[in-house]
């Protein structure tokens, strides 16, 4: 066997075996039920301080950021609550309920910590309370950028407008050439193609976030580098896994016989339990990646790397499971 078929074998296999042997199917359920509870005091505290700072649209846009790359038939029925919960009037940002709601929300980023601390076999050394307010900073910094976005999505068509009128009716722009004067309405049309795939900004928001789970909420350091294998395996399985499953439930699932009134819920529950086993999968690879040090092997055989021919360079650090 090939010495790379070999490593990348090895790989898969012991990602696979420290994924059962530390109970990360049981990992994704804590995480899956933890996001679900999140969902709605995230939303209810962003939508809260997202009215303080300025920006109404800020409901819509979350709803849209975490619910389009969800299947249609598990997302709508809960976007639709969502949409109703936050309609409800409440006090200002500093009451009791929406702190409360703050706090609640920081539980889903703690239960992907503790997951991501598994996964990488490591130990978390920060005080609980320091994990804490880095989860509540965490939510907070994810409100003030769904915050953003819902202001450039107002203030974006806003704009294009504008310049539409401008290119098109401005007597000053006389002295461009024919051609480039010709071809401002297909700039502006193209630009506006752009802002309204909101499909595309998702997938951006959601890898950036990946990213920076990946790199800095578990304990220890880890570079972009080693992140990132992790994190687009995780994007390619999450798409397969919402097709598939989205496949299944319009073909063969019937969980209203099962589940009746509950059958909505249990849904979103097994997707996010979905969700959650592939999350963790991809930091048990970007783990056994590094563990097995497969990128200075591929940059040595592959890429003309300057790595060490040392035995000690090769040798397979223990790092446990």
């Amino acid at each position: 066997m090939p010495k790379i078929v070999r490593t990348f074998y090895d790989v898969a296999y012991d990602a696979i075996c420290h994924l059962i042997e530390d109970d990360g199917f049981a990992m994704a359920s804590h995480v899956a039920l933890s996001i679900l509870l999140a969902v709605f005091p995230f939303l209810i505290f962003g939508t809260a301080l997202a009215n303080f700072l300025g920006a109404d649209q800020f409901s819509a846009t979350a709803v849209h950021l975490i619910f389009d790359t969800w299947p249609e038939a598990i997302a709508k029925p809960v976007a639709d609550q969502v949409l109703q919960v936050l309609t409800i009037p409440r006090g200002g940002l500093l009451t009791v309920s929406v702190l409360a709601a703050a706090y609640f929300a920081s539980n889903g980023v703690e239960a992907l910590r503790i997951s991501l601390n598994r996964a990488y076999r490591v130990q978390e050394t920060r005080p609980w309370y320091l994990t804490r307010l880095a989860s509540l900073g965490y939510v907070l910094v994810a409100v003030i950028i769904f915050a953003a976005i819902s202001i450039l999505l107002v203030a974006v068509p806003v704009g294009l407008n504008y310049a539409r009128e401008w290119l098109l009716n401005n007597d000053t722009l006389e002295w461009l050439p024919d051609v480039i004067r010709e071809r401002l309405p297909l700039i502006v049309d193209a630009l506006e193609i752009v802002f309204s795939w909101r499909i595309y900004g998702t997938l951006f928001v959601l890898t950036v976030g990946l990213l920076v789970v990946h790199l800095w909420l578990p304990a220890g350091r880890r570079h972009v580098y080693d992140v990132i294998p992790g994190v687009l395996l995780t994007l390619l399985f999450w798409l397969a896994g919402a097709v598939i499953f989205a496949y299944y439930l319009a073909t063969f699932a019937n969980y209203t016989a099962t589940y009746a009134g509950l059958a909505s819920v249990m849904v979103v529950l097994i997707f996010l339990y979905m969700v959650g086993v592939i999350f963790i999968i991809g930091a048990e690879v970007n783990a056994a990646l590094m563990k097995f040090r497969v990128r200075a092997i591929f940059s040595r055989n592959f890429l003309g790397g300057q790595a060490s021919k040392s035995s000690k360079a090769d040798k397979v650090p223990d790092i446990g499971r």
